[in-house]
């Protein structure tokens, strides 16, 4: 909900703006009114709005006073003129200082809604572009471009931060007032990272406040069913190791559907007897015990806990065991060191990862027999491509594809690399980023929005992948024009 309050030195004037406006309705909150300028200020400052309606002639302090002493402040917040003076003067005095337009008393109800309808894209539009530099510059090494956007970030002799990503159903609510602890001084901002997926940054003074218990199923009881918890760091240059930490915890959802609150605690040594037994059945050919390997692969992973990091850490040594050990074999195959997003972009769960291991292994032991001749794989082969070319903007696992398409899904990996010379996720990521490409040039469309055309939900992962494929953010490259 958009923060608003409404300052006039007439009741009637103020009961006047409250009553002909459906607030609630384009996403509006009234969080004050102000008969006193000197009151409304101190409110201003304290609160925050992101709107003000006042008038423009006040005893002592004008409306546009108060827009000047807020831009002196440095607080964003937007402003409407109303006032029953219609001298033409005001007015452009009033947009001069960057009113977002002005109204005459009393106000024509016919136009209320219209307005108000336009406000509420105004502040949408405003919010995309905000969030957009604040992922930008928390995900930065750049620590003044950081501070721009952290409250404590200036004037405390030392702070503490902890970074908090929340995976949510639903409508997108504000977790701020949730996390912010008003009886300790404990201050958030909050960042969009996808369309069910919110940053949370806390920052405080006393790290005692970080580290104490806070009301954990508020949280799960609003629709929420992951929040990753980072660890604590003074520094503002291990701002993105945090967000590295909060979104691996979330990623819990990964390996549990209803994971709860994780907090970030490395477990790497427990994997360590999983990979080891991999070793031994690679080494020993021991391709008979691989089916129970895998079951209890996945066991051993829920009775330890282990999280996206393990996952992380067992999918990259594997790849390394395989390789070394079958290099031609698997030459052709999609199997490459991965990081948490590109893991679960590629797989949609822990199963299913441990089900493609299982078939590498299996074609390793069968030497890749074929169930269909050569030209009726191809076949199946290019009716799959025309099916990914139509639907790359949904969610697309080549276990799904595979089984679509009749091919055995390590076999689809050595075709996309024999027949196109790039990997699946990499031809997927081609036609999405070129998608989003497009619609940058080509469209007004948010960010977020083309994200979702181009098939990206997680806007976080998007920005990055757009950045490795071109070099720049989608932000950046928009500006430029390229």
């Amino acid at each position: 909900m958009y923060k608003v309050m409404i300052v006039d030195d007439e009741s009637w004037a103020i009961r006047g703006i409250r009553n002909a406006f459906d607030w609630n309705k384009y996403g509006f909150e009234i969080i004050g009114q102000f008969t006193s300028a000197y009151k409304a200020w101190d409110a201003i400052v304290a609160k925050k709005p992101d709107l003000v309606f006042t008038d423009i002639r006040m005893p002592e302090i004008s409306g546009l006073d108060l827009m000047k002493m807020s831009r002196n402040h440095g607080l964003d917040i937007e402003f409407v003129i109303v006032s029953g003076y219609a001298e033409f003067e005001y007015a452009q005095e009033a947009l001069r200082y960057g009113a977002l337009d002005y109204f005459l008393k009393p106000l024509d109800v016919e136009l209320a809604d219209p307005f108000l309808a336009k406000l509420a894209v105004h502040f949408s539009r405003r919010g995309a572009a905000r969030n957009h530099l604040l992922l930008d510059a928390l995900t930065s090494a750049d620590q003044e471009e950081i501070k721009r956007f952290l409250p404590l970030s200036h004037g405390a002799a030392i702070c503490y931060y902890q970074v908090l990503a929340i995976y949510f159903e639903g409508e997108s609510k504000d977790f701020g007032r949730l996390l912010s602890l008003e009886e300790k001084p404990v201050y958030v901002v909050e960042v969009e990272a996808g369309t069910r997926k919110r940053l949370v940054v806390r920052m405080t003074e006393e790290r005692a406040c970080l580290e104490g218990a806070w009301d954990e199923p508020v949280l799960t009881n609003n629709g929420v069913h992951a929040v990753g918890v980072s660890s604590i760091s003074s520094q503002l240059q291990h701002m993105s190791k945090l967000i590295k930490e909060a979104d691996l915890s979330a990623s819990q959802v990964f390996l549990e559907e209803a994971a709860g609150v994780v907090h970030y605690e490395p477990k790497l040594q427990l994997v360590k007897p999983c990979i080891d037994e991999m070793y031994r059945i690679i080494q020993g050919n021991q391709f008979d015990r691989m089916e129970e390997y895998i079951k209890g692969l996945q066991e051993y992973f829920r009775v330890h806990h282990l999280g996206m990091l393990e996952v992380v850490y067992l999918w990259n040594q594997a790849v390394g065991i395989l390789i070394n050990a079958y290099s031609e074999e698997l030459r052709d195959m999609e199997l490459e060191f991965l990081n948490y997003s590109e893991i679960k972009e590629r797989f949609e769960h822990f199963e299913s990862l441990c089900s493609f291991l299982h078939e590498v292994l299996a074609s390793i032991r069968q030497g890749n027999s074929r169930s269909l001749q050569e030209g009726d794989i191809l076949s199946c082969f290019n009716k799959m491509i025309a099916y990914i070319d139509a639907h790359f903007e949904q969610k697309l696992y080549l276990k799904d594809l595979s089984a679509q398409f009749f091919i055995n899904q390590v076999y689809c990996c050595q075709l996309f690399k024999k027949n196109l010379g790039k990997t699946f996720s990499e031809y997927v990521s081609e036609l999405r980023i070129n998608k989003a490409r497009e619609l940058l040039k080509q469209t007004d469309l948010s960010i977020e929005e083309i994200a979702i055309k181009a098939g990206y939900v997680d806007y976080y992962y998007f920005n990055k992948v757009f950045k490795k494929h071109c070099g720049m953010t989608p932000a950046k490259f928009r500006k430029k024009g390229i």
